[in-house]
């Protein structure tokens, strides 16, 4: 049985780690290298490592900090922010990402979902979408959920996924930072909808979130969460633990 994975989430700003709430109020966390390798050695399956403020500010994602996180983690490293170009994709992987995440630049440019996957393979292109519910539908935002683009999330999603992205990332904006519990009705729907691996974002406040949401949706891969893990409320040993004992396959290290 495949097991499920555990991704922590590195939201980088000016070259430090920072979590907030509803992607508002950000509050400085930590050095993303010591916190990569920090994880690394702690069970974490995956990385994420996002620029947040690279395509707002229409810079370049910074890759001194990215080549040196990378060097200290031995897991696979996804990295977001300011990809709008085949240019960016490539020079992310080289700084030592494994895959990467696209989000405004594939709403500026949805081609650039097809030309990733021609070039580097479905498994290496990551679809982020920033998700809200605007009048009962799932809306698409941009710019790190400044934007609303007033496109329907899970037509989008699905769209990219046919254009050849591999993996989807559905970031709660509804739910993030709250910590009440994942987003499980827009899960559901991104996951009847598209056959890719499709990772949890947003809501996570302790390990009974995680067990609710593997059971409730078995379709979903992962769960990714940030300050849960930055602060020390949950341990990923520990909630690793959890699930295995209510019979969620997870790898135990």
């Amino acid at each position: 049985m495949i097991t499920k994975r555990i991704i922590p989430c590195l939201d980088v700003k000016n070259g430090r780690v920072v979590k907030g709430v509803n992607f508002a109020g950000l509050n400085d966390v930590a050095s993303p290298v010591e916190l990569a390798k920090f994880y690394s050695d702690a069970g974490a399956d995956e990385l994420v490592f996002y620029d947040i403020t690279a395509s707002a500010e229409g810079r370049r994602l910074f890759t001194d900090i990215l080549t040196e996180t990378a060097r200290q983690v031995f897991i696979p490293l996804t990295v977001g922010g300011g990809i709008n170009t085949t240019e960016d994709f490539d020079r992310v992987l080289k700084c030592g990402a494994d895959k990467v995440s696209v989000n405004s630049g594939a709403i500026r440019n949805p081609e650039l979902v097809r030309e990733a996957a021609r070039l580097y393979g479905d498994q290496c292109v990551v679809l982020s979408v920033d998700v809200k519910r605007v009048d009962g539908e799932f809306r698409v935002f941009a710019k790190g959920g400044r934007e609303d683009t007033g496109m329907e999330a899970v037509s989008w999603i699905r769209r990219c996924v046919d254009m050849g992205a591999g993996e989807i990332v559905v970031n709660s904006m509804d739910t993030d930072g709250v910590k009440g519990g994942f987003d499980l009705e827009m899960l559901n729907a991104v996951c009847e909808a598209v056959s890719v691996p499709v990772i949890a974002s947003g809501g996570a406040g302790c390990a009974e979130d995680f067990v609710t949401l593997f059971k409730a949706l078995p379709k979903v891969d992962a769960g990714l969460a940030a300050s849960i893990f930055h602060f020390g409320e949950v341990k990923i040993a520990d909630l690793k633990r959890i699930m295995a004992e209510n019979g969620i396959p997870a790898r135990i290290v």
